[in-house]
């Protein structure tokens, strides 16, 4: 018997729907990595991107626990001496919500040519409407 390996000219791609709205951070990120990656599939192979395009919608409704919305700092280096810039997730949920889910998934990913291509097959909305339908995603309920 001979180990399985898929080939990129091989790969099938879903679409694939998360609603964010009133769900944690965390799960919505590991659910989406998790598709991204292609570890849902029977055929994944760790050096083919077999992952499955994601759309989450509701990123400004996001939920964080705890205190996380005072105490969690997202760092920004311009790469300049004195270049440094933090935001609370307060400020980044209000003003960049998107940036924050997208962030938190980028981080579950490799960081490799890989891990930038699976990243590219991510779709981050603020509210309810996306530009996908011709796609048909199939709508995940976490």
């Amino acid at each position: 018997m001979k180990t399985f390996m898929l080939r990129k000219e091989d790969v099938n791609t879903k679409w694939y729907v998360i609603d964010a709205e009133g769900q944690n951070l965390g799960r919505v990120a590991t659910k989406a990595a998790h598709i991204l990656r292609g570890k849902h599939k029977v055929t994944f192979t760790p050096h083919v991107n077999c992952g499955d395009a994601v759309i989450i919608i509701n990123a400004s409704k996001v939920s964080l626990t705890g205190d996380k919305l005072n105490k969690k700092i997202y760092y920004n280096h311009s790469g300049f001496p004195g270049g440094l810039r933090e935001r609370t997730a307060k400020t980044m949920k209000e003003s960049y919500p998107v940036e924050m889910v997208e962030r938190a998934i980028k981080g579950m990913l490799p960081k490799t040519r890989l891990g930038r291509d699976m990243f590219r097959k991510l779709y981050v909305y603020e509210n309810d409407t996306h530009n996908h339908e011709a796609q048909k995603p199939e709508r995940i309920e976490l």
